[in-house]
């Protein structure tokens, strides 16, 4: 009877020890206001690319996910205090932040591109926009690159994306730099229709990834999750959901 009684609690450890496992609960953090990456629903729900690709990262390591979201700012110090386990939110992979966070491989590619009114004269070298006013989104590659490479443009940097769309259509900017699919998402909507792409894209090897903290060991089970979706055909699914070309 004793015998029976050791193998009745083994097995229930085991599975008590199998339900945790599987309960376990992965914080994913998310700005939820840069669409079609990621913004709310109508429900106040966030959706977006980066929330499908979270998911179906979490759905191979066989954890539960949830969603954090946080603004733009502070997303990396919040990353750091331990509000969610890792950041999935277009963020561009620099040195600088290399100094606070590691980052996952990338999971797309991206570039940055200016918009502005269609029936306007507007080139894109630096002696042609001075006098103008540029905006972007403040702790941006496209922020970070107006700064650098545009001397005697004036730049306003806003909180969110969408901020900057209400300013160039109320006629406070006279363009907007900011990631090209963002803007392509944009141009698409109705406040979107009387502006375009202006010239080429300014930067094309910006690599987007996940950012978590220093060391930690789930960068390569997010790693390994990536190239599973890629392999199977998920990451597809998910990318024609809302382009009709390949950003990986």
């Amino acid at each position: 009877m004793q015998k029976y009684k050791k193998v009745f609690l083994a097995a229930a450890v085991t599975l008590a020890f199998s339900a945790g496992a599987m309960a376990e609960t992965l914080k994913m953090g998310i700005e939820a206001a840069y669409p079609p990456f990621n913004n709310k629903d109508a429900s106040g729900n966030v959706v977006g690319f980066d929330k499908e690709i979270g998911d179906a990262l979490c759905a191979k390591m066989k954890v539960e996910c949830a969603v954090v979201t946080s603004d733009w700012d502070g997303i990396i110090p919040a990353l750091n205090a331990k509000k969610f386990d890792f950041l999935i939110s277009s963020m561009s992979i620099t040195d600088e932040r290399k100094q606070a966070v590691d980052f996952t491989d990338p999971y797309y590619s991206n570039k940055l591109q200016f918009i502005a009114k269609k029936d306007v004269d507007f080139k894109t070298d630096k002696d042609a926009l001075k006098g103008k006013v540029i905006g972007a989104q403040r702790a941006t590659l496209a922020g970070t690159w107006l700064e650098d490479n545009m001397p005697g443009v004036e730049t306003k940097l806003y909180d969110t994306q969408e901020n900057a769309y209400l300013d160039l259509t109320s006629g406070r900017l006279d363009g907007i730099l900011a990631d090209k699919y963002v803007n392509y998402e944009w141009l698409k909507s109705d406040a979107g229709r009387g502006y375009e792409f202006k010239g080429d894209p300014v930067e094309e090897s910006d690599k987007i990834g996940i950012a978590v903290r220093k060391k930690d060991p789930i960068r390569e089970k997010l790693n390994a999750a990536l190239k599973e979706i890629v392999a199977d055909g998920t990451y597809k699914k998910i990318n024609d959901k809302y382009f009709p070309f390949s950003i990986y």
